[in-house]
């Protein structure tokens, strides 16, 4: 069947926000656990729910480590959020013809919308699913069938989009076809473990991908 949606996670995707969370976790750390981490140690945190990350570390101060993350991550959001070469203009082409765009990311609503107003891209994808949307985060299913509920659509006839791990598991599970970016901070070969149908080397490729 042809593609007609496409889902895309947020940050390393369709917006640079590699800086920004790498400072607020070693903003957060460096206030909890000073010298300890390193900016290389920050990266696998890169992805999961920040509730997964900082309870792993201490249970006791989980919301309190979060609340810090989030004050620094809301403070320097519109500093260091860049983006990424050819997004706005293959998003831009999708939207004007008629897929279906939406967003299931990790982050909260309101601050994934806050990126996306930020890059411009916001006034092109019908729904945002964020993580205080759903019981379950990726690489769980149910943030994926919640974004196809919001834009009646088939996993068939979608496409997830996505820079880690649990985008691709995601898609799999929920039986959509899968898209790597190669652009993502773990690497193209990291990435390709995970066996997606396609890899974008830029957005642009999906133009191509989907024959437009």
């Amino acid at each position: 069947m042809k593609i007609r949606t496409i889902l895309f996670d947020l940050d390393g995707t369709l917006i640079d926000t590699n800086e920004l969370i790498i400072q607020s976790f070693l903003h957060t750390l460096e206030t909890y656990y000073p010298g300890k981490y390193k900016r290389e140690d920050v990266l696998p945190f890169i992805g999961p729910p920040l509730y997964d990350t900082f309870a792993a570390l201490d249970e006791t101060r989980t919301e309190e480590m979060i609340a810090t993350y989030r004050a620094f991550n809301y403070a320097k959001h519109d500093e260091l959020v860049k983006e990424y070469e050819t997004v706005y203009e293959t998003i831009e082409a999708l939207y004007k013809n008629g897929f279906q765009l939406g967003v299931v990311t990790t982050k909260i609503n309101a601050t994934a919308i806050m990126g996306l107003k930020r890059t411009k891209l916001d006034p092109f994808f019908r729904c945002v699913v964020g993580l205080d949307d759903v019981k379950n985060a990726k690489p769980h299913p149910e943030p994926i069938f919640k974004a196809l509920e919001l834009l009646n659509s088939k996993p068939e006839e979608t496409l997830m989009v996505g820079d880690n791990y649990h985008d691709i598991l995601a898609g799999k599970q929920a039986g959509t076809k899968t898209a790597g970016v190669a652009w993502a901070i773990k690497g193209r070969e990291y990435l390709e473990k995970y066996e997606p149908d396609f890899m974008l080397e830029k957005m642009s490729d999906l133009l191509t991908i989907l024959g437009e």
